[in-house]
């Protein structure tokens, strides 16, 4: 238990409306700002499915922060690797949300910790994460968890 009284901790089958309700908040606030050809109805239509499969697959991580019964924050993230091209273990953080009364509390910070923790108890040697170079606040959050700009992506509309 955190000093907030949240936990972070693995997800099981009886989180997944929580952690689908905090993946739709996310879509909503970050992708459905930033990102036109995101599918912000994705957590809805698709995501029970895919975190149920998440929570028995070995290679993918799915994590709540639990506030006494309540999901108020979710992260998922893989392994993948090595590849010939990438011959290392390489750790993807997929998402981390924290719900805007819980934000400033580190709670964010607790979950990337424990993703970071499994993924080197995976063999991972390097960890990213992807975010929208428009949402300053996040680069800032994963500046602050050891996270730095390696590749930028830039795209156009045809």
């Amino acid at each position: 238990m955190s000093e907030t009284g949240v936990v972070v901790r693995p997800a099981t089958v009886a989180d997944l409306e929580g952690v689908v309700a905090c993946s739709s908040a996310l879509f909503a606030e970050d992708a459905g700002a930033r990102d036109s050809t995101l599918n912000v109805n994705w957590p809805a239509e698709r995501g029970p499915a895919w975190f149920a499969e998440a929570l028995t697959d070995p290679g993918r991580l799915v994590m709540v922060a639990d506030d006494g019964g309540r999901t108020v924050g979710h992260l998922t993230g893989s392994v993948s690797g090595p590849t010939p091209m990438r011959p290392v273990t390489v750790a993807t953080l997929g998402s981390v949300y924290v719900r805007p009364a819980y934000r400033g509390q580190k709670i964010g910070a607790g979950l990337v910790e424990q993703f970071r923790a499994w993924a080197r108890h995976r063999g991972a040697q390097y960890a990213g994460v992807t975010s929208y170079a428009g949402n300053e606040a996040a680069v800032r959050f994963y500046e602050r968890n050891g996270f730095a700009v390696r590749s930028v992506v830039l795209e156009t509309a045809l």
